[in-house]
């Protein structure tokens, strides 16, 4: 957020050198995402330095003839070793594609149970996949995608009504003070419930006096003698009192081996493929994977040229900025 007005000044340039395409779906999300893109990689040396694989389609002329030409300095940065050409076309957009359904059916053969379930692979050729692997029970489904239980939805209503009402109050944190070798634990039941309880005395010993029950005399019974008991004994090792504890730390990446060059995920996104396999050579600016960012296809190269020794992550992984995702020997 702390680049968004940098965004909002570089949107209306990157419509008019894009060829001032309507910002409606689909069209809208390719210039505002390339904006952000270009405000978050470009170098004061290099422009458009990561372009997603939709503006390469739109230079190429997959979403038809734009409002005013594009940029030719931008369009030839775009179609640069592009698949289907570096000339874009000047025909209907249809007339060059090819059919792949037939490629789509045999891409899920014994997967897909009929054509409901092709033409999801077809669409999404990812995440359909895992889909369908999920609702035929061949992957087990994350629990951050499986649905609520009726329980689950109830108790999030009971939370948003005290929240509500205000019966919902943040506990102050109280700073936990050390163990000190005079912690005494003790066993603690209430209606049925058990407690293990740490207590430890503050200041000097404590001075117990107990007192004599009344008997049927004139005269009262002298109060017993104050008893001072020793210091009390250390608390087993094993009992611990049960003090507040730290959110774990996050789990450090692994680290490269040594004289490796990683390629790092620039942003969070979904992995769709990965271009290359262990012990693939590539060369510096070789596309090593595909990464989808907020809806776009992103090539992510190699930094340098020579040999993929690691590859991190699968075809349909969530990353996060920074994860390792392959390591260059």
């Amino acid at each position: 957020l702390d680049k968004i007005d940098e965004v909002f000044r570089q949107l209306p340039i990157v419509r008019r050198e894009l060829g001032q395409v309507p910002l409606v779906t689909p069209t809208s999300q390719i210039v505002g995402i390339q904006t952000v893109n270009n405000v978050l990689f470009d170098t004061p040396n290099e422009r458009y330095k990561m372009i997603t694989a939709q503006v390469k389609d739109l230079c190429y002329g997959l979403y038809g003839k734009t409002a005013i030409p594009i940029d030719p300095d931008v369009q030839k940065k775009a179609l640069k070793g592009y698949p289907r050409g570096e000339t874009p076309i000047t025909v209907r957009p249809a007339d060059v594609l090819e059919p792949e359904m037939e490629k789509a059916k045999k891409d899920v053969e014994g997967l897909a149970k009929d054509l409901d379930d092709q033409l999801i692979y077809a669409l999404y050729p990812t995440t359909g996949k895992r889909y369908l692997k999920w609702k035929y029970g061949q992957e087990d489904i994350p629990s951050e995608v499986k649905p609520k239980t009726l329980e689950d939805v109830k108790a999030e209503e009971e939370l948003i009504k005290k929240a509500k009402t205000g019966q919902l109050v943040e506990k102050p944190k109280k700073e936990v003070p050390e163990q000190g070798p005079g912690l005494r634990t003790f066993n603690v039941f209430v209606d049925g419930d058990y407690f293990e309880v740490g207590v430890e005395q503050i200041g000097g010993a404590p001075v117990i006096t107990s007192i004599s029950p009344a008997v049927p005399q004139a005269v009262p019974a002298p109060p017993r003698p104050t008893v001072v008991p020793p210091p009390p004994r250390p608390a087993a090792p094993s009992a611990p009192a049960p003090a507040a504890q730290p959110a774990p730390a996050p789990k450090a990446a692994a680290a490269p081996p040594a004289g490796g060059t990683v390629i790092e995920a620039p942003m969070p996104g979904m992995i769709i493929r990965f271009e290359v396999g262990v012990g693939a050579s590539v060369k510096e600016g070789d596309v090593v994977l595909i990464l989808e960012a907020m809806k776009m296809e992103n090539s992510i190269t190699s930094p340098t040229s020579g040999t993929v020794n690691e590859i991190r992550f699968k075809d349909g992984d969530t990353v996060q900025k920074g994860d390792i995702l392959a390591v260059i020997g």
